[in-house]
């Protein structure tokens, strides 16, 4: 089953309200984490074709649903008991003489009657704050008992968009899947997950780590950017977008009833004027099928009825960019500042189009940037020559933010600057040239202190 973080709860509301405790929030998430789970399982019992046989499942859910949540009461409880006693008698004597000519009689009756009622009432009032409780060792309970109902008593469970949750109560509903989920024979648990925008672990030496430890409880098995982005491996990233694009072609071109290409060669040949205009579409996209599919949309309505070339391509990615992404970093004065430093510094300056920031740098700004996708990771972990013992994260500017300057004197040359000839520029930089890397370390504080100097009176 998939699980959309996006369609879970309000990353908006409850988990971000500052009114409320980080342990607070965090229960709530797994609430309803754990509502959502059971929700998708009860959705697989039902209807035709169900996965999932109630007749052997469904005390187990039950159990599952009853264990993932209790409440309780912070706040005073006040008992009110009130007792009523009723009692009631009655009573009644008579007397009758009688006499005649002949006898006479004497009769006499007696009469008593009584009833006692007692009513007895308790009145409970609680005034308080209810607050959400998870037991993490009833719910994999729960939870190891229902997998063994499961058809081959196996559950897949596919956690998509985990950067959608806020980064503080990130590794709280990591920790319950370490204590519930892992220890659960044949339960696997697979997240998809932007490694910039995550954290999965909390250290703790007096409680104990709090999340999971990558490595150790969970390895990270692909990363989509190997196969996604130009610059890490050309081949790969242009066979992906080649078959992605080509299914969007076949079902949009399908659903209108049009003769759709029945290959990638006939694609290219039919949509593009040569090779190299898709693959232009590739660089210019950075990796982001979204971007792609929204570039492509541009350059056809510029091409009009003809094929599409390069040209086409890097304009549609300029109108892509202006038309979403400049807005946005416009709309944030001091994130615009930075970006246009970063384009003077690395594009006009070193004729470059990306540069090396430390790993684990936790900047505000490049954060923004990096979400608005203006900045893009195109590799992690590379080594400076003149800074050993450091890592760095390679980022690349955004295509639309250098385009204007490729017909330019100071167009970009390549992707980094080696330091060493301006030959050594090359679009696709081999990982031996990387290690060689001198001048593109990005020097944050350099900005800050200019903008400081400035701010100055």
């Amino acid at each position: 089953m998939q699980i959309d973080m996006r369609t879970i709860g309000s990353a908006g509301g409850i988990y971000s309200d500052p009114s409320m405790s980080v342990p607070q929030r965090a229960t709530r998430l797994l609430v309803d984490v754990l509502a959502a789970i059971h929700g998708a399982l009860v959705d697989q019992a039902g209807g035709d074709g169900a996965l999932i046989d109630l007749g052997r499942s469904g005390k187990e859910l039950n159990d599952f649903f009853d264990a993932h949540v209790s409440v309780k009461v912070l706040g005073t409880t006040t008992v009110e008991t009130t007792r009523t006693n009723e009692a009631s008698s009655s009573g009644e004597v008579s007397l009758a003489l009688n006499s005649g000519l002949t006898s006479a009689s004497v009769g006499a009756s007696i009469r008593t009657g009584g009833a006692d009622k007692s009513v007895a009432g308790e009145k409970r009032a609680v005034s308080g704050q209810e607050i959400y409780r998870v037991n993490f060792g009833n719910v994999g309970i729960a939870i190891r008992a229902l997998v063994k109902t499961l058809p081959r008593q196996r559950l897949w469970l596919l956690i998509d968009e985990w950067s959608e949750i806020p980064l503080d109560i990130q590794p709280y509903l990591a920790d319950l899947i370490r204590r519930a989920l892992l220890p659960t024979r044949g339960a696997t648990v697979k997240i998809a997950a932007i490694e910039q925008r995550s954290r999965f672990l909390i250290p703790d030496r007096a409680i104990g780590n709090i999340g999971l430890e990558l490595g150790a409880d969970v390895a990270t098995a692909i990363n989509l950017d190997d196969h996604m982005v130009f610059e890490n491996d050309e081949t790969a990233a242009v066979a992906f977008f080649q078959a992605l694009v080509l299914k969007h072609v076949q079902a949009a071109l399908e659903a209108e009833g049009m003769a759709a290409p029945t290959s990638v060669e006939q694609l290219l040949s039919d949509g593009f004027t040569q090779v190299n205009a898709f693959s232009e579409v590739v660089r210019a996209c950075e990796g982001v099928p979204r971007d792609a599919i929204n570039i492509l949309s541009h350059a056809g309505q510029k091409a009009n009825n003809t094929t599409i070339s390069v040209g086409d391509v890097r304009t549609a990615a300029q109108q892509w960019y202006q038309a979403t992404k400049d807005g946005a970093v416009g709309a944030h004065d001091q994130a615009k500042q930075l970006l246009t430093w970063i384009i003077d510094v690395v594009i006009k300056e070193r004729q470059a189009k990306a540069f090396l920031l430390q790993s684990g740098t936790k900047d505000e700004l490049i954060d923004y940037l990096y979400d608005e996708r203006v900045l893009h990771v195109l590799r992690n972990g590379m080594s400076a020559k003149d800074e050993p013992g450091k890592r760095f994260n390679v980022y690349g500017i955004d295509y639309g933010c250098y385009v204007d300057l490729i017909n330019t004197a100071k167009a970009p040359r390549g992707v980094l600057d080696l330091g060493v000839d301006k030959a050594d520029f090359s679009v696709t930089v081999p990982h031996t040239d990387l290690r060689a890397i001198r001048r593109c370390v990005l020097k944050l504080e350099d900005f800050y202190a200019q903008q400081k100097s400035v701010q100055a009176p």
